[in-house]
C-alpha cells in the first residue's frame, strides 16, 4: 500500500465541523481570535525577505503561494487581496467546498484543490512560499509529509510552519484547558502525543533542505482576548524557514 499523510480519523473529524469554518463565533473560533497575528507574521516576513513595502496594498502582488490544509480558506483570502497567487490545498473535501464558495461570493481568485502534499508534488510544481500551518499535528505520515512541503518549495523560497510544543504546559493549557474546561475546541481536536518540540520540526526542515531563519512562540493574553508574538515556545509557536540551493 503507499504511504499516505491522510489520516481517516482526522478527515472525519474536520468533515463533521466544516460548515463552521466562517462564523467567528464557532468551533473555529480560536482560529479566528489568532489568525492575525499569525497573518501579521507571514506578510511582515514575505515582505522582508522578497524586498516588498509592507504597507502598500498590493504588497504581495506575484508571489505564489500554497496553503497546505486550508481548511476554509482563512489563510487564502487574506493573502488573496494582497495580491498574491494562491492555491489552497486540503484532504477533506467539505473544507474545499466551503472555501470554494466563501471566495466566490466574495469574488476572489482561488485555485483550491482537494489533494495531499505528496500528490501534489507529483504534478511537479513548485511555489515562492509554502504555509504549513496547525496542519502537521493532524498528518498521518510526519516523515512523508514533511518531506513533500519542502519538495513544493523552490530553491530560495520560504516555508512558514506553526504548530504544538508537546510539554507539560500545552497539555494543561491546549488539550485540558482549551478542549475540556474552556470548550474553546471540541473535544478530540487534538492528540497530544502528536505535537512536535521545536528542535524535532527544525530536525524535518534541515533533513529535507530547509534552513530555519526564525521560531517564535504565539502567547493568548486573557485580559484583551487576543493573541501575539513571544518567547515562550511552551505551547503555540510559529516560523519560517528557506529551501536551500541546490
Amino acid at each position: 500500500m503507499n504511504a499516505s499523510t491522510i489520516n481517516p480519523e482526522e478527515v472525519a473529524k474536520f468533515e463533521a465541523m466544516a460548515a463552521e469554518w466562517w462564523n467567528p463565533d464557532g468551533k473555529f473560533k480560536p482560529l479566528h481570535k489568532f489568525n492575525p497575528t499569525r497573518l501579521d507574521y507571514i506578510i511582515t516576513h514575505i515582505c522582508t525577505q522578497f524586498n516588498r513595502l509592507r504597507s502598500a496594498p498590493d504588497s504581495l502582488k506575484g508571489v505564489n503561494i500554497l496553503d497546505i490544509g486550508c481548511g476554509g480558506g482563512l489563510l487564502c483570502e487574506p493573502l488573496t487581496r494582497l495580491g498574491a497567487t494562491v492555491t489552497g490545498i486540503d484532504v477533506t473535501e467539505a473544507n474545499i467546498k466551503v472555501a470554494r464558495l466563501h471566495a466566490e461570493q466574495e469574488g476572489l481568485d482561488i485555485d483550491y484543490k482537494i489533494i495531499s502534499s505528496e500528490e501534489l508534488v507529483k504534478k511537479k510544481i513548485t511555489f515562492d512560499v509554502v504555509l504549513n500551518m496547525e496542519v502537521v499535528e493532524h498528518v498521518g505520515d510526519v516523515d512523508l509529509f514533511m518531506k513533500s512541503c519542502g519538495q513544493l518549495v523552490k530553491p530560495g523560497g520560504l516555508m512558514f510552519y506553526a504548530t504544538l510544543n508537546r510539554t507539560a504546559k500545552s497539555y494543561l493549557l491546549a488539550i485540558l484547558g482549551a478542549e475540556y474546561i474552556l470548550r474553546w475546541l471540541p473535544t478530540g481536536t487534538h492528540d497530544w502525543h502528536k505535537f512536535l518540540t521545536p528542535q524535532e520540526l527544525t530536525d524535518y526542515l534541515t533533513l529535507n533542505g530547509m534552513h530555519n531563519l526564525d521560531t517564535a512562540g504565539m502567547s493568548f493574553m486573557p485580559l484583551t482576548g487576543k493573541w501575539h508574538l513571544s518567547k515562550d515556545l511552551g505551547v503555540n509557536y510559529i516560523g519560517l524557514a528557506q529551501k536551500q540551493y541546490d
